[in-house]
């Protein structure tokens, strides 16, 4: 049976109206409005009801539980020694000026450091995926230098590059720690970009690029703007969680000497016995993660919801 009677009226009842479905449509013989149906509207505000009651649980249970260990940890007996080593009120406030003056050397290495990540890691990553044997002296030496620096800790890097180039005497080698610092630092996140990108661009279905050779574009533009433009977009959450790591992991150059934010942390502890600058530092290195592991969340979300996911 057709939606429309013998007299050509619709199932409305008038001619020219639109009866509004479950998921809504055009009323009031306006082609093109739409509004939504009472299903709809019912289903939203029963959405928006389960979302503030979950609200309201999470924020309660999570006052319950801070309420919970805080209580605990001022009650245990060793609460006042704590209390006088780690959150002394007056030795913070005597060491956030150095601490803070230190930390501004951990943001500087960080600045400077990821931009030289994100190009060594893309080269390394291309070098990687050419399959032509003449450059298979080049993808040997890539797939070399990604396992022995993502195999290699951090810390050790820094060792040997900090305390190892100077050694050679070589001429141009720096001896600037900071410099020094830098390069340890982009070796070692180098290696796991390279991986991150390669990774971003496996991803791509080979279609892509069966399309984009059969158009005529050669394998550099192929890269250049079919793979990479949509590797990098998939790419970009794990990216910032690596940049939260190196940008944790800066601290790690106070030990070659630079005055960052540790180090000086280190050196107040040293003239006084009490941990509290190290709270300053820890502080201090929150409040620039933080916001970025946000972002990362929200990147990552926004991704699955292009998806679809």
């Amino acid at each position: 049976m057709s939606e429309f009677g013998e007299s050509g009226k619709s199932a409305a009842g008038e001619p020219g109206q639109t009866a509004v479905g479950e998921f809504g449509g055009p009323r009031n013989g306006v082609v093109g409005e739409w509004v939504k149906s009472e299903r709809q509207i019912e289903r939203e505000r029963v959405r928006r009801s389960h979302a503030r009651r979950s609200a309201s649980i999470a924020t309660v249970s999570t006052i319950v539980f801070i309420v919970l260990v805080v209580s605990i940890v001022t009650n245990s007996p060793g609460w006042p020694r704590v209390q006088e080593t780690f959150f002394n009120s007056d030795e913070f406030v005597k060491a956030l000026p150095d601490v803070l003056r230190g930390f501004l050397l951990n943001i500087k290495i960080f600045l400077i450091a990821e931009p030289l990540i994100l190009v060594v890691g893309l080269l390394v990553a291309l070098a990687r995926g050419i399959r032509k044997p003449a450059f298979f002296p080049i993808r040997a030496l890539a797939t070399l230098y990604t396992d022995v620096f993502r195999g290699v800790p951090t810390i050790l890097v820094i060792y040997l590059i900090g305390f190892g180039l100077p050694a050679l005497r070589l001429q141009g080698i720096p001896t600037d720690l900071v410099t020094l610092a830098i390069i340890a630092l982009t070796l070692s996140y180098g290696a796991y970009v390279a991986e991150v990108f390669r990774s971003g661009i496996d991803s791509i279905h080979p279609s892509q690029v069966a399309a984009a050779r059969s158009l005529g574009l050669s394998h550099f533009k192929t890269m250049r703007f079919v793979v990479l433009p949509q590797a990098t977009r998939r790419v970009v959450p794990p990216l910032l969680n690596d940049f939260v790591s190196l940008q944790k992991d800066t601290a790690l150059v106070a030990t070659i000497g630079p005055l960052e934010a540790l180090r000086q942390a280190q050196i107040h502890v040293a003239s006084t016995f009490n941990y509290t600058p190290y709270l300053v530092a820890a502080l201090l290195f929150i409040l620039l993660t933080i916001p970025m592991a946000r972002l990362t969340d929200h990147l990552a979300a926004r991704t699955r919801r292009r998806r679809g996911a």
